[in-house]
């Protein structure tokens, strides 16, 4: 992986993408089961919600200790707002930061790194639990390749095969089905069983 990419033009893609996919969530569909075997799809919105509220907080300058975990009920049930406000939040401040301020060392309590690796993490998350939710949802959309190239990319990278377990919070990497998009096969990198074309 080039580390010398600015992830913030596919962080800005990868929280549009999840706030278009929680739009399409019915509120009857709460409860559905999805790929994360310890999220049903409120859970998952809860702790993608959190997730990018956490990454917002750090490069607003905060610390971890400013981080809400996952989120467990919105105002009115209203999932769609939510994110979209927090996955703005989390653009505009990443926007708000210097070329130089991404090699800045940030703690994200699991380890410390540069801020550009900090956003590939949460452009990593966001495509991983974009490919959750659509599986969920049982539809098809289309979904950024771009993004998912990325993020395949910064897993292979960043969470290699022997890094599974406490406390990497992913399964073992499962071989890809033939014709798996690049979803697919980052799915299958963070431990969960994706289909094929």
């Amino acid at each position: 992986m080039d580390t010398t990419i600015d992830p913030r033009p596919l962080l800005e893609r990868a929280t549009g993408q999840f706030a278009a996919l929680v739009a399409a969530v019915e509120p009857g569909r709460l409860d559905a089961r999805t790929p994360c075997p310890e999220f049903d799809i409120r859970a998952l919105m809860g702790h993608v919600l959190g997730n990018t509220l956490a990454y917002a907080y750090i490069a607003e300058g905060g610390t971890i200790a400013d981080e809400p975990g996952d989120v467990k009920e919105v105002p009115g049930d209203d999932w769609a707002v939510a994110y979209a406000a927090a996955g703005e939040r989390l653009v505009a401040a990443s926007r708000a930061l210097t070329d130089g301020a991404l090699d800045h060392l940030v703690d994200l309590g699991f380890a410390k790194m540069p801020m550009r690796a900090a956003l590939g993490a949460i452009v990593m998350e966001l495509a991983a639990h974009a490919w959750d939710l659509r599986e969920a949802l049982g539809d098809s959309p289309e979904l950024d390749s771009a993004v998912a190239d990325y993020a395949l990319a910064y897993a292979r990278e960043m969470l290699p095969p022997e890094r599974r377990g406490a406390p990497v919070p992913f399964a073992p990497v499962r071989p890809a089905p033939e014709g798996a998009d690049a979803y697919g096969r980052l799915a299958a990198w963070l431990g969960r069983e994706a289909r094929g074309a």
